[in-house]
């Protein structure tokens, strides 16, 4: 199947049409495709308007980094921990800012967006770590932010949808905080540029093979360390034990391949499985909020996101 007509359009006039010279992103210094990003994010429209808007810093012991918490109109019924997607070389909780607010806004759960430190000044594993003492502070904060227990739910698209599945393993692995439910959106899950996903020519849009391999020079210049499981989750030898797992994937995307081996690794470690392969669709539409496809992704975290917490409620009479 074709891209979807609108995002077709979106493409060819917003992506290619508004400056065809314009370099491609693997082309672009980490400074100048930062800007491009933060372009394309203000192009995302209204945001909701939410209860509660806090701005923390938290210190690691080599620096800090911003969260934010979006508490909605309604009593939060969860608490999503959200890491944005960008490559771990791009993007920001300024740039998600719109999509947290309608995550919180249509969930009714408050959302913690996690600003890690970016790469190549920051290389990996500090936004892993930093991912951590976010989901560490969110698990430690939840009275204040949500009035009571909740589920706390571990969500990112992209790089974020990485950062998202290993925190699921490290949680399980340190006794950490208890996570119930991840969601995993069109995720980077492994550092193998030769999967079909990747080669078919008719997937090079707004991720490109090429792309990917700049964000992986910049996140983790060491090739040998990219097969760590910190890196790429593929590799975790045991994925028993762990949450229940959303899982978007687009077809026109280079990480569609790897998304979907690792649903599958997943449901073959018994672990409950919801995926979805988005028709029509490329990679960061969930993120492309003025776009129908994005609302459609939308709707299948939100639905699975609201029978969590009613079932929570319900266990909890």
């Amino acid at each position: 199947m074709a891209l979807d007509v609108q995002t077709q359009a979106f493409y060819e006039e917003v992506i290619k049409g508004s400056d065809p010279d314009a370099p491609a992103m693997h082309e672009r210094t980490p400074e100048d495709a930062r800007t491009y990003r933060a372009g394309l994010a203000a192009l995302s429209g209204p945001a909701p308007n939410m209860a509660r808007v806090e701005d923390h810093t938290i210190e690691q012991s080599d620096g800090s980094f911003r969260i934010r918490v979006l508490v909605p109109i309604e009593p939060p019924a969860g608490v999503i921990v959200y890491y944005h997607g960008g490559g771990w070389v791009v993007g920001s909780i300024d740039e998600s800012d719109t999509l947290g607010r309608k995550l919180a806004e249509r969930t009714s759960c408050a959302v913690v967006m996690v600003n890690y430190r970016l790469a190549p000044e920051h290389r990996y594993p500090i936004a892993v770590d930093d991912s951590y003492a976010a989901l560490e502070w969110a698990a430690a904060h939840m009275n204040e932010i949500a009035g009571g227990e909740v589920p706390l739910i571990v969500a990112g698209d992209s790089a974020g949808g990485n950062l998202s599945a290993v925190m699921a393993v490290r949680a399980r692995d340190r006794n950490g905080p208890e996570i119930a439910m991840q969601v995993l959106i069109y995720p980077v899950t492994d550092a193998n540029f030769d999967r079909p996903s990747y080669l078919d020519p008719e997937n090079q849009l707004l991720l490109t093979r090429d792309s990917m391999i700049w964000f992986f020079d910049h996140y983790i210049p060491d090739p040998a360390r990219r097969t760590e499981p910190d890196a790429s989750p593929l590799y975790t030898e045991d994925l028993s034990g762990l949450p229940p797992a959303v899982v978007l994937t687009a077809e026109h995307d280079p990480l569609r391949d790897e998304g979907e081996e690792y649903a599958q690794r997943l449901e073959d470690a018994g672990v409950e499985v919801n995926l979805q392969r988005h028709k029509g669709q490329m990679h960061a539409f969930f993120a492309l909020l003025m776009l129908p496809g994005s609302e459609r992704g939308m709707q299948q975290v939100v639905r699975a996101i609201r029978a969590l917490v009613v079932r929570f409620a319900h266990a909890n009479r």
